[in-house]
């Protein structure tokens, strides 16, 4: 699919079996928080990429973001190192619903083990996503404790629902190929916040 004025979007070439992260936000910029999740992720998990997937809009914020082009560079100032690609690839598609992303990603590449990355602040708000329950059963979904909402996660909604599923954070490396699957990381927690290292515009 393509939009005027845009070239076609191209995702970068992944052989079958690879592991690769998706992890979507704003990243209005992205911080050291959202690189510790990132990092921890693929460091506890093994995996071969992080996708960072930075979103046209975010439905549970008021002000719209800066541009993806500012976004995108901004991403990969913050996380230039191999592994971690930054991508557009939510403005190309249809929907930029993460159920809808994920299915469009294992449509056209069907042997590749993907899964969903976010912070504990995220878990506690999975329950109000578009399609919650469709993304658990498609993907695993590694969850890194962040400094707020770490408890409110671990009791909302989405966690009670899915505790059947959950993984020990020992078995972490076994989550890309666990279906449903989740695991909760802790690590040592960074306390940057967006809004303190936002960039004038």
């Amino acid at each position: 699919m393509t939009f005027p004025g845009r070239p076609a979007f191209k995702s970068e070439a992944l052989a079958p079996g690879m592991r690769v992260g998706l992890y979507g936000g704003s990243f209005d910029p992205p911080h050291a928080g959202h690189l510790h999740v990132a990092r921890t992720a693929k460091k506890r998990l093994g995996l071969d990429r992080v996708w960072w997937l930075a979103s046209p809009g975010n439905p549970f914020k008021d002000n719209p973001p800066a541009s993806i082009e500012e976004r995108l560079a901004w991403i990969r100032e913050a996380a230039p190192e191999p592994g971690m690609v930054a991508s557009d690839i939510e403005a190309f598609l249809p929907s930029s619903r993460t159920v809808h992303v994920i299915a469009w990603l294992q449509a056209r590449h069907p042997a590749v083990r993907f899964v969903w990355i976010m912070g504990a602040d995220g878990l506690a708000e999975l329950h109000r996503w578009h399609g919650w329950t469709e993304i658990a059963a498609r993907v695993p979904i590694c969850v890194v404790s962040r400094p707020t909402d770490a408890l409110k996660a671990r009791l909302g909604p989405a966690a009670r629902r899915l505790a059947r599923y959950r993984l020990p954070q020992a078995r972490a490396r076994a989550l890309p190929v666990t279906i449903p699957g989740w695991t909760y990381l802790t690590e040592p927690l960074h306390r940057h916040a967006s809004r303190e290292m936002r960039r004038p515009r």
